[in-house]
């Protein structure tokens, strides 16, 4: 099942880093944009995401600001319903991840840890999705720290400006 997640998430990852830039330019998958976030649609079988780039980015080795290349730097939150996934929150970090390492989320107060696999991450639970996605309608940012296999350090701010909205839109059309 591990498996299937990680190759479901990353068919997700490659649609949801391209679809954006082709939106603009004609209308894909993308069913529904709200300020910073937008919401995909996928049939056969229906999948639903919210999506969203970073605002800011900082990547740090030994305390001092570097230059990095990353991959596609996303934030989701998925809906699966053929397999009861309804709200899975993940992070595509753009690098791999250093191994055994967790990507911390924090969202004004709230603090969460996701695992890590290859270039993602995910909420450690079902309740902790439910948590975050909660801590993310009464937000203004959230920012995910991670440590990447090279050893740089990354802080990637994200706007939670338009999340309600679009979350509420994927929550209808995928459950």
């Amino acid at each position: 099942m591990k498996t299937l997640l990680k190759s479901v998430m990353a068919c997700a990852v490659i649609a949801a880093s391209a679809a954006p830039a082709l939106a603009q330019e004609q209308s894909t998958n993308r069913v529904f944009a709200k300020t910073d976030w937008s919401v995909f649609v996928e049939d056969n079988p229906t999948q639903c995401w919210v999506v969203s780039s970073p605002t800011g980015t900082k990547n740090t080795r030994d305390g001092r600001v570097v230059a990095v290349n990353r991959g596609d730097i996303l934030m989701f939150v998925s809906f699966w319903p053929g397999s009861g996934k309804l709200g899975e929150v993940s992070f595509a970090g753009g690098y791999p991840f250093a191994e055994s390492s967790t990507v911390s989320l924090a969202i004004g107060d709230d603090k969460f840890d996701m695992f890590t696999s290859g270039e993602s991450a995910w909420a450690a639970s079902p309740e902790d999705d439910k948590r975050i996605i909660a801590a993310m309608k009464k937000g203004i940012s959230a920012i995910v720290s991670g440590r990447s296999s090279r050893g740089t350090n990354t802080e990637d701010t994200f706007s939670l400006r338009g999340f309600t909205a679009a979350i509420d839109d994927a929550q209808k059309r995928c459950s």
